[in-house]
């Protein structure tokens, strides 16, 4: 472990460098707007909520109120029995939605492509985007989602698997869109395109969630303070 070398205060460029994140992860929250995006481009209702939510979160950065874009670090240390304040639970929340929903949905849509010939995308996200979102709240409101729980004493552990689910995640979704371009330009029957793609989601993600659960990437390291102990090993405030 690394001696903690405290900070009084975030630099300037850091948390400015944290809310075009928490926009991007707000802005696309709308299931039914992001895959309009992704399958029509943008239109009037995507800039308005892109303007909201830019004001908002401005405002929430300034005033210090987003995740990493606090003045001063609020976790020094892991193992601190802190409760957890409402914006990071209400931040975390939203980043897990983004994470696994659409992950869940891209992956059952690909399945059902497969087994029945038929892209069922926007199907998808009008019938089941928004119930499983409220699924995930619901594990919230239970205490059962890392870095939204009441208490940030696990945060050591918490952030390694909420980066397991990033890198996880991101690179599968992108690889998956990468096939979708690539099968187009080469001509594939749509059998093959819809197979090519799920194998690579799954290999993708299957490797890269590999790589996380084995703390080889960037943040997935997970840190296990015993009950009643802090930890001497540093703590950034980040995302």
């Amino acid at each position: 472990m690394k001696k903690v070398v405290e900070r009084e205060r975030n630099k300037n460029y850091y948390r400015v460098l944290h809310v075009p994140i928490w926009i991007w992860v707000f802005w696309i929250l709308p299931g039914n707007l992001t895959v309009d995006l992704y399958a029509h481009g943008p239109d009037r209702r995507h800039w308005i909520w892109l303007a909201i939510v830019i004001v908002v979160c401005a405002w929430r950065g300034y005033a210090g109120r987003l995740p990493g874009a606090e003045p001063q670090p609020y976790i020094t240390h892991y193992g601190e029995d802190k409760p957890n304040l409402w914006y990071r639970v209400i931040c975390y929340t939203t980043a897990w939605i983004d994470l696994l929903v659409p992950f869940a949905i891209n992956l059952a849509g690909l399945a059902l492509y497969v087994i029945t010939g038929k892209y069922r995308f926007g199907d998808l996200y009008t019938a089941e985007y928004y119930g499983l979102a409220a699924v995930v709240v619901v594990f919230a409101v239970l205490d059962l989602i890392p870095r939204a729980k009441r208490s940030t004493r696990s945060e050591g552990a918490e952030k390694g698997w909420f980066y397991v689910a990033v890198w996880t995640v991101v690179p599968t979704q992108l690889a998956g869109w990468a096939m979708w371009r690539l099968g187009r330009w080469f001509d594939l029957s749509s059998t093959s395109l819809g197979e090519l793609r799920l194998t690579t989601f799954l290999v993708v993600a299957g490797f890269f969630f590999a790589l996380g659960y084995a703390g080889k990437l960037p943040r997935t390291s997970r840190y296990i303070v015993a009950e009643g102990t802090v930890s001497d090993v540093e703590v950034s405030a980040g995302i």
